[in-house]
């Protein structure tokens, strides 16, 4: 099972979630008045509109379970995108662009990044919009994450020790917010 996690979204997603499992509450209650009326046409071994509604009802039960978790696992909290676009470049801070150094302390070398500091997802390239992400909870964003620009900093990652140096921080540009509060999905479950 995934761990919990704090998801950052748009406004209104938390609605938006409570409608989906009500429009699934409904559509539940519906199943079981066809699931009623197949019953009382008699012989359960051969009604297949008994049986058919009886998966069905299976089905729904599935997904809101699955809705269920993905709600009580995660936090979300919902933030206004425009305070992102303008927020203080001090230090680092959740949705910054920052170019990172990172010098090994054992072997001398070098590497520059430049990442989005994401609410979730994996360290890799988005291939919609071709940017660098780096999850907030990856262990050299949470390195990173308040440190000011030219501070050299040293940390133990999974790699080993090494000296982390924000190099510079700007603020998101329209294509990357819209990439760091993307629309989230819960599971999906096959009908």
């Amino acid at each position: 099972m995934p761990s919990a996690t704090t998801i950052y979204v748009r406004p209104g997603y938390n609605r938006v979630l409570a409608e989906e499992f009500e429009a699934l509450k409904r559509k539940r209650a519906d199943l079981v008045k066809d699931k009623m009326e197949a019953h009382s046409q008699g012989d359960l071994r051969e009604n297949f509109g008994f049986k058919a509604a009886k998966d069905a009802i299976r089905a729904v039960d599935r997904k809101m379970t699955a809705l269920d978790r993905f709600v009580a696992r995660n936090a979300f909290i919902e933030v206004d995108p425009v305070t992102w676009l303008t927020k203080p470049t001090g230090t680092l801070q959740l949705g910054h662009v920052a170019t990172i150094e990172k010098q090994d302390i054992a072997t001398k070398r070098k590497h520059r990044f430049t990442f989005l500091v994401t609410t979730h997802g994996d360290t890799a390239t988005d291939p919609e919009s071709g940017i660098e992400c780096l999850p907030h909870n990856s262990p050299l964003a949470t390195a990173v994450l308040g440190l000011a620009v030219d501070t050299p900093t040293r940390v133990t990652l999974p790699a080993g020790e090494s000296i982390v140096t924000v190099r510079f921080i700007r603020n998101p540009t329209q294509a990357e917010l819209d990439r760091l509060l993307r629309e989230i999905k819960p599971p999906e479950f096959e009908e």
